[in-house]
């Protein structure tokens, strides 16, 4: 691949005729590349599209072809995308769902309103993926019919599907109401018992690690289990029993469940599982003496979980400010705060709480002022990307900070042009507020060129349109191809130097 070629074609400067230049000599991952123009006009994505299928799904995807520009035999791949998007034909469907290819007709079986005719062809497919697949986005009837299919792959996929009936779920979970399943995708392959070797070497083997069968399929019976806890749908009186499951993986599912009762919610605060408790922690259906318990928890994540709660209680959040390692993020808690709970929050004692509140970015213009002059840094780390600081407030930070704001402050919309420029030349270098400048809308030429200095900000620099066009044409030869595509890319790579690069 010409990586001048590439860039180009995602360049949003280029002219529409030497667009139709590239799509003429366009190979696969040119014609990708033109496919994510959105100024490509109707005549160009057909003439795209039929150059290279690949280019025809993506487009196909995005609603820019019609049934009428897709031929569904030498474009199977971009008439299924079509169908996916709910656009295609009904004869298509027909079509497809005797495709000798099975990842086609696999494909077919996940699209929405296909007719009832081609629903039983798929339900009737010899090879189970594709009957897994349509189980997994199928019709409530279909569903409830494919529960009671002899492999226990596609009663899995069923388990997962929002549309299955309730009471269907509810078999599956418990095994109750329905014969044993009579295959499974290990004992279809293997002489049981057997183990699937998570270490396997065999490049033909496509079972999951640790995948087994006695002859009761337990992992794929493992996976309905979690799939039908995942899935809202399901019960949550048939699913309370697996509480006291041996698989851990069972238990943390159903901490993560949004209708637990309190019972169960105390039962899984004390699981032996770290992971357990967490999942739970940050459950919104937890009751407050749950909450409490959990926030002293040996577990850091545990601890962690509960500050993510969206209904942790503010003294205990302020508790858990300084121990729980919530790093700088907002959470919701603090999202939802009220003007009083802000105002409070912002003069705690405690750094870490200040900090907190100070991620906000609709803060109180006063609030967020006796922030920006907080002695602590983590605190002004926070506060340093809010909108409407000042120039001096942002210089302020630096020259107390350095390098350990500097590049929050390189990150705020409304850092000024001479600021930025000030930063690249910043001594110790900060590497991460090279990168951040290259991509700031007011960063100037001359803080583009400090930025072209750094390895990682060098492509994003060169993206810059603020760069001059001498050094964009130099940056065509760069060793670094991604520095190629980016100079490419650039808006401002002068017509004339575009025109002479398209063939």
């Amino acid at each position: 691949m010409n990586r001048v070629l590439y860039g180009l074609a995602l360049n949003p400067s280029l002219p529409a005729g030497l667009v139709d230049r590239l799509i003429e000599i366009a190979d696969t991952e040119l014609a990708e590349a033109l496919a994510y123009r959105h100024d490509l006009s109707h005549a160009q994505a057909v003439a795209l599209a039929g150059r290279v299928e690949e280019a025809a799904v993506q487009l196909a995807y995005e609603g820019r072809l019609t049934v009428a520009d897709i031929d569904p035999v030498a474009q199977p791949r971009a008439a299924l995308a079509l169908l996916e998007e709910n656009a295609g034909s009904p004869e298509w469907a027909r079509r497809l769902a005797t495709d000798p290819v099975v990842e086609h007709r696999e494909r077919l079986a996940a699209c929405p309103g296909l007719p009832s005719d081609v629903l039983e062809t798929l339900a009737a497919d010899p090879d189970v993926r594709v009957v897994a697949e349509l189980a997994l986005w199928t019709t409530p009837d279909m569903a409830a019919r494919l529960a009671r299919h002899p492999h226990a792959e596609v009663r899995s996929a069923v388990a997962a599907n929002e549309s299955t009936p309730p009471d269907v779920l509810a078999m599956l979970a418990t095994g109750e109401g329905i014969p044993p399943a009579q295959r499974c995708l290990v004992c279809d392959r293997e002489a049981t018992p057997f183990v699937h070797d998570p270490n396997c070497a065999r490049p033909d083997c496509d079972l999951l690690p640790g995948a087994a069968c006695d002859g009761s399929h337990e992992s794929t019976l493992d996976a309905l289990r979690e799939r039908a806890l995942r899935n809202p749908a399901t019960p949550i009186d048939v699913l309370i029993g697996l509480s006291d499951h041996s698989s851990p993986v069972l238990r943390w599912e159903l901490a993560a469940r949004p209708d637990l009762p309190p019972r169960l919610c105390e039962r899984l605060a004390d699981d032996p599982a770290p992971g357990v408790r967490a999942d739970l922690a940050k459950n919104p259906v937890i009751g407050e003496a749950v909450m409490r318990a959990l926030a002293t928890d040996p577990s850091p994540d545990v601890r962690r979980s509960v500050a993510l709660n969206p209904n942790v209680p503010l003294d205990l959040l302020t508790d858990l400010a300084d121990t729980a390692k919530i790093g700088s993020t907002l959470l919701p808690r603090i999202a939802a705060a009220s003007p009083a709970e802000v105002m409070n929050l912002a003069k705690s004692p405690h750094p870490g709480v200040r900090m907190l509140v100070a991620e906000r970015r609709d803060l109180p213009d006063e609030i967020r002022d006796v922030l920006a002059v907080d002695p602590d840094a983590k605190v002004l780390k926070s506060i340093a990307g809010h909108p409407g600081l000042s120039e001096a407030q942002l210089c302020s930070m630096v020259d107390r900070h350095g390098v350990r704001v500097a590049a929050k402050v390189a990150a705020n919309p409304d850092t000024p042009p001479a600021l930025l420029e000030e930063l690249t030349r910043h001594e110790p270098p900060v590497q991460k507020a090279f990168r951040v400048v290259a991509r700031h809308r007011n960063a100037t030429p001359l803080a583009l060129l400090a930025c072209l200095a750094d390895r990682q900000a060098r492509p994003m620099a060169a993206r810059h349109p603020a760069l001059p066009p001498d050094v964009l044409i130099e940056l065509l030869g760069d060793e670094d191809r991604q520095v190629v595509e980016a100079a490419a890319a650039n808006p401002a790579l002068p017509l004339a130097v575009m025109s002479e690069l398209v063939p």
